[in-house]
């Protein structure tokens, strides 16, 4: 009983509210920051989009291992999804479609190639902007149909659905570099 009393007081000290409310995050700050974290860094699992694509070549992009995804494939469809929520956030209407989320342009050049991964993201920095300034109200609004869910599970959705990708991307590119070994 003594033990499970400390380790009840150990969780609570762990995960305490702060009670400065200056210092509190909303719900929208806390998420456009591990949105922030996926693609920029500074999140627990210590990789991030950036960092992985920043020396990862056009040719390593676009080298096919096993019948997996390419680089370029999955860096495509990380920011299909995220151009397509922004544009819902400039109030436009979601047309995006899961059909079309791996049809990537043909890119030829190493400048290109940066060109296309600072797109991206810019992009994300943008959504980030625009996510937290979401309300708690606004957060569980529809997000363009209720069919979609609300907003906070769509953000909450692409930022899990960007880890599982950078994580793919993050083991084919040592594959790529175990073969040049």
């Amino acid at each position: 009983m003594e033990r499970a009393q400390k380790e009840t007081n150990l969780i609570v000290l762990c995960f305490r509210p702060d009670t400065n409310d200056q210092n509190r995050m909303t719900t929208a700050q806390q998420l456009a920051k591990h949105f922030r974290g996926v693609h920029f860094g500074g999140n627990w699992t210590d990789s991030n989009i950036k960092d992985q694509l920043a020396d990862v070549t056009l040719e390593d992009a676009k080298t096919q291992i096993y019948d997996l995804n390419t680089i370029l494939a999955l860096t495509f469809h990380i920011g299909y999804y995220v151009t397509g929520v922004l544009e819902v956030f400039n109030n436009r209407p979601l047309l995006i479609k899961d059909k079309f989320s791996y049809e990537y342009p043909d890119i030829t050049t190493e400048i290109e190639w940066k060109q296309f991964i600072d797109t991206l993201l810019l992009n994300a920095e943008t959504l980030a902007q625009h996510i937290e300034l979401l309300t708690e109200d606004q957060l569980h609004q529809d997000f363009t149909d209720a069919k979609y869910g609300n907003y906070f599970s769509n953000i909450n959705g692409i930022i899990e659905h960007t880890h599982y990708h950078l994580g793919q991307i993050s083991l084919i590119k040592k594959l790529i570099r175990s073969k040049k070994v």
